[in-house]
């Protein structure tokens, strides 16, 4: 994997983030050298979900209150059916994935975070995949769906499910060192 030393990488997770597609970031990101923070709506813990059953516990590093796009390079969005669910309800958490995009940063969900991306209003005309069952969300909100392990499209980065992990993070080390984004239509 690329380096990411001198990078921060922020990972916006809640209660119900399938297990792997919070741990694996953020400990694959830590390992290339990026400072990666746990980001969620209070402070403490998140519990996350692996795969039939509550998972462990990981600790949140900030609160979504305290922290702003304007401090990191990237944003990561864990999937799961619990996590996205609960956070694209919150308006803060949807503003803040909006920073992002809006200063040309790396925005990268997995499995059925890209709800996140639709409520935010970045996956129209751009090229995602998903997990299949929120496919027809994704078209809906005008996104080019694609049956691919990862896609990228100018910086956004969408995978399907936990078993594209690695490609999914060396995807995410090469579009942060590739600097911001033009955002042409897809």
């Amino acid at each position: 994997m690329q380096s990411l030393s001198g990078k921060a990488i922020a990972i916006l997770a809640t209660n119900g983030f399938e297990q792997s597609e919070l741990e694996t970031p953020l400990k694959t990101l830590r390992a290339a050298g990026a400072d990666v923070h746990v980001i969620s709506l209070k402070a403490g813990e998140i519990k996350g979900w692996d795969e039939d059953d509550w998972g462990s516990a990981v600790p949140v590093d900030k609160t979504l209150d305290s922290v702003s796009a304007d401090s990191y390079d990237a944003i990561v969005l864990p999937g799961g059916q619990i996590n996205p669910d609960l956070l694209r309800v919150e308006s803060k958490a949807i503003d803040f994935i909006k920073s992002f995009w809006q200063q040309k940063k790396v925005v990268a969900a997995i499995c059925h975070a890209p709800w996140l991306l639709v409520e935010a209003g970045i996956v129209k005309g751009r090229k995602v995949t998903s997990f299949k069952s929120i496919k027809t969300d994704v078209i809906n909100a005008g996104g080019q769906w694609e049956d691919s392990a990862v896609v990228t499209d100018q910086g956004l980065i969408t995978s399907r499910n936990p078993g594209d992990l690695e490609a999914f993070c060396e995807k995410i080390a090469e579009e942060i060192n590739e600097g911001r984004h033009e955002r042409r239509a897809a």
